[in-house]
């Protein structure tokens, strides 16, 4: 069985859903990359050596595990840790969807225009709107799809509007194929 997993994708595409729910079914352990990557979620970012000395002591036990998030640019030299890669892919529209409600849930009001978040939460999504469309400089497809011509393993691309369900059956059913 591949014991090391890292799950990425878009903002809003479900890597933390689907490693959440994998961690349920198999006997990995799931870990964030916003874990290692914030110092305050969203506010200020942990210098780049004290999070990968960070993350490579959590991947480097013996248990299996399930990285979500991404690590392109910051954590390049992690690539030959993963034994298989998820690339998740959502319709722009759905997944802004997503994130405006996730945004809403987590902020309630104070997102509104006039209110506290409101300039915070309008930055955010346009940067997260980029994805599909931006250059290698910024978190966007170009970039993890050529993070990913660079990676050794195998890749299991999972794209459209799929339930987490589908999702994890998909990433079993390949796991059970790998054996």
């Amino acid at each position: 069985m591949r014991s090391r997993i890292h799950i990425m994708g878009a903002s809003g595409s479900g890597t933390s859903t689907l490693a959440y729910a994998l961690a349920d079914r198999l006997p990995h352990r799931s870990l964030d990359t916003d874990n290692y990557f914030w110092a305050h979620k969203y506010t200020e970012q942990t210098p780049v050596p004290e999070r990968l000395e960070r993350i490579k002591r959590d991947l480097s036990g013996p248990e299996p595990w399930i990285l979500s998030g991404a690590v392109c640019g910051w954590g390049d030299e992690l690539r030959s840790w993963f034994d298989l890669v998820i690339f998740l892919w959502i319709s722009p529209e759905l997944r802004m969807n997503r994130l405006r409600a996730r945004e809403y849930e987590r902020y309630g009001n104070d997102i509104l225009p006039g209110r506290s978040r409101h300039e915070a939460h309008r930055e955010f999504l346009e940067w997260a709107a980029l994805y599909d469309t931006a250059d290698k400089q910024v978190r966007s497809r170009k970039l993890h799809e050529g993070w990913m011509a660079q990676l050794n393993c195998p890749i299991l691309r999972l794209e459209g509007d799929l339930t987490t369900e589908e999702r994890v059956e998909a990433v079993l059913g390949r796991l059970s194929h790998d054996n």
